[in-house]
């Protein structure tokens, strides 16, 4: 074939066009699990858009048009663009090191005049693009097991220690298990996983004792056993679980919750938003929350599916495992089933960065879908 690209009749054609041809269900999903984010920004400070809902409705606002422009963009510029946003993302991960923002004890920020990056950030969507354009020229044997498996593993693991480093270690678990989905999606072998799960847990034992920071330490010890300092380092969680216990089935009501209303529950609107809405309402609200989540996995997974190349594919599914993997920590975080880590529930929760890095992805698979009929070549990052 010498066509740049394989496409079907029509798919150069007007914006308007390629508008019609975004997933329009899947955008609307993503308004409303912000809208209920609004809701409770607005319940818990009582009754007011100031200081969060307001900024959160407008900040979603901006992002939610960033997200229809990327849409847009063609597929291989997407894909042009892979390496150089990892390049990118990493440069500014080693310019942290050395001239990052001390703030809390943690150097995440780069200060460049009034705006403040966290290439943390940038890495989540980087290391993503970096492993979905490499699986694109590997062949399905190499993919599963292979000395080349030694270049993703280092895609991933050299982001992971910088950002373990700074410290964040939330991001650096979502960056290292976003790779790992990735690298499974394309093929690798379920014993090599299987090997590197057991190494893991033999690993953790020694590095929470030698290779985490005091509190980062304490965390996981107050995850095992939060009752042991219920006003100390257990004080989050166990008021978190208050929070959830007393919401019972259908909850106390909008704006009626205790915990947070009477400040009780820490870090209400960010952290443990999800505590505060299931306090609201209840074991059948946060169900039907969770199926708005549900959904939108689903069709962004649906999305990679039907996508014609394999750099789309993995693409998007990186998108939605990264997606996925938040909701899934800040539940079982909130729900005191893993250790207070710091990962938000996105778009609920309050908070312009972890918005702006979720929008951008979708916007990717939005991307995946506009241009689901486009094959890229399966060279080394040349196209057809």
């Amino acid at each position: 074939m010498t066509a740049s690209a394989l496409t079907r009749p029509g798919e150069r054609e007007r914006l308007s066009t390629k508008l019609l041809e975004l997933d329009w269900r899947l955008a609307l999903l993503l308004c409303a699990i912000a809208g209920v984010g609004a809701m409770m920004l607005y319940s818990i400070a009582n009754s007011s858009w100031e200081p969060w809902a307001d900024r959160h409705l407008m900040r979603f606002g901006v992002c939610f048009a960033v997200m229809l422009v990327l849409a847009l963009v063609d597929l291989r510029v997407w894909f042009l663009s892979a390496y150089p946003v990892y390049v990118l993302g990493f440069v500014l991960l080693i310019a942290v090191e050395l001239v990052g923002h001390n703030a809390l004890g943690a150097t995440r920020w780069l200060k460049l005049g009034p705006l403040q990056i966290q290439p943390s950030e940038i890495m989540k969507v980087g290391v993503v693009l970096a492993l979905a354009r490499f699986y694109h020229g590997v062949s399905a044997k190499d993919a599963k097991l292979s000395w080349k498996l030694l270049i993703p593993a280092a895609l991933i693991l050299a982001p992971v220690v910088l950002v373990a480093h700074q410290p964040d270690l939330g991001t650096a678990v979502l960056i290292l298990l976003t790779g790992a989905a990735v690298m499974f999606m394309a093929g690798l072998s379920w014993r090599v996983l299987a090997a590197g799960g057991i190494a893991g847990a033999i690993a953790v034992p020694p590095f929470v004792m030698f290779g985490l920071h005091d509190y980062q330490r304490n965390r996981i010890l107050t995850f095992l056993n939060p009752e042991e300092d219920p006003s100390g380092t257990g004080y989050h969680i166990l008021q978190s679980k208050i929070a959830l216990g007393s919401g019972g089935l259908l909850g106390k009501g909008y704006g009626l919750g205790s915990q947070s209303q009477l400040n009780f529950l820490p870090e209400k609107h960010t952290d443990f938003i999800f505590a505060t809405f299931a306090e609201e309402f209840g074991f059948v609200g946060c169900f039907g929350l969770l199926l708005l989540y549900a959904a939108v996995i689903v069709i962004a997974l649906r999305i990679a599916s039907i996508s014609h190349s394999h750099f789309g594919r993995l693409a998007s599914a990186g998108v939605t495992a990264t997606f996925a993997l938040y909701v899934l920590i800040n539940a079982s975080m909130v729900m005191g089933l893993a250790p207070v880590v710091g990962v938000p529930m996105p778009l609920l929760s309050y908070g312009g960065t972890v918005m702006v890095t979720v929008m951008v992805g979708f916007g990717l698979v939005m991307a995946v879908r506009v241009h689901r009929y486009m094959e890229l070549s399966s060279g080394r990052g040349s196209l057809l």
